[in-house]
């Protein structure tokens, strides 16, 4: 299965990052991949409100303390990004993104590949792939 190559192909194929996600929830640690996915998102934001607007939903949900979503990210990260959130730029969230994607990368993704989850996505994928040749033999 081509998501077992990178935390890149999966986070970019929608049926790897669902499988991804439903494991992390099994995990109790959803809001690493959430809050990928919102950094993601607010790179993209074209207006300058929205920037500022986003830039507030993300730090309220992930990065203050006791976010409802509150992120693993040291002290030095937190504080850096609290003092910038007043004028947040498109990058303000960077350094936190890349922690938490390493973090995914070392620790979450290998886990999923282990998993249970996975292991029967693999067998679907080969069962249904079999029997789309089926008929041909």
């Amino acid at each position: 299965m081509a998501w077992s190559e990178s935390m890149d192909t999966l986070l970019a194929n929608k049926d790897g990052l669902a499988a991804f996600r439903t494991f992390l929830k099994s995990e109790f640690s959803e809001e690493n991949v959430e809050f990928w996915l919102a950094c993601e998102d607010f790179k993209k934001t074209k207006s300058s409100t929205k920037i500022a607007s986003k830039a507030q939903k993300i730090y309220s949900d992930f990065i203050e303390a006791d976010a409802p979503k509150e992120i693993n990210i040291d002290f030095h990260t937190k504080t850096h990004i609290s003092q910038n959130i007043s004028e947040p730029t498109l990058s303000c969230f960077d350094d936190a993104q890349r922690l938490i994607y390493s973090l995914m990368a070392k620790d979450s993704f290998p886990r999923f590949l282990r998993s249970e989850e996975y292991k029967e996505l693999v067998k679907k994928q080969q069962n249904g792939n079999q029997k789309r040749w089926l008929p041909f033999f």
